[in-house]
C-alpha cells in the first residue's frame, strides 16, 4: 500500500479542492488514461483496489502507471469521544483529486483489454471517471 516515509506534519488541515487540476491532465507516459470527472479524496486502499483490478485484467501483461499518491493524512476520533480535547489521531492516508487528472495509465496491451482494466478500475474509486486514449502528437483525445 502508497504511504509516504516521513512528512514534515503528521496532520494537515482539509482544505478546498476548487476547479479543476492545474497539471496532469493528458495522457504522458501510456496509451490510455484514466481521468477523475469530478474532485474527491482517494484513499490508498481504494489506489490499491484500482491497481489490482487493473493487473488481474491484464494477466500482468503491459505496464501500469499510478500518477496519484497519498500524501495527505486524515484524521479521526475515537467512537464515544466528546467534542473538543484536540485533533483526533491519524487515521490512514489520500491523495486529493481535483478534476481533471489522469489517475492510471496503461500500455503494452491491446486496446480492448486496456478499456476494460480501467473501466473496473473505475469502478473501485468515488469519482467519475473517462478513458483517454493518446494521440501521436502527446495529446489525448476524448471518449
Amino acid at each position: 500500500m502508497l504511504v509516504p516515509k516521513r512528512v514534515k506534519h503528521r496532520k494537515v488541515q482539509r482544505g478546498h479542492m476548487r476547479g479543476e487540476a492545474k497539471g496532469g491532465k493528458t495522457v504522458n507516459f501510456g496509451e490510455f488514461g484514466l481521468q477523475a470527472l469530478d474532485s474527491h479524496w482517494i484513499s490508498n486502499r481504494q489506489i490499491e483496489a484500482a491497481r489490482i483490478a487493473m493487473t488481474r485484467h491484464m494477466k500482468r501483461g503491459g505496464k501500469v502507471w499510478i500518477k496519484i499518491f497519498p500524501h495527505h493524512s486524515y484524521t479521526s476520533k475515537g467512537v464515544g469521544v466528546r467534542m473538543g480535547n484536540g485533533k483526533g489521531a491519524p487515521e490512514g492516508w489520500v491523495a486529493p483529486v481535483k478534476r481533471g487528472k489522469v489517475m492510471f495509465e496503461v500500455a503494452g496491451v491491446p486496446e480492448e483489454v486496456a478499456r476494460e482494466a480501467l473501466r473496473l478500475a473505475g469502478n473501485k474509486l468515488p469519482v467519475r471517471t473517462k478513458i483517454l486514449q493518446r494521440e501521436v502528437g502527446g495529446e489525448s483525445n476524448e471518449d
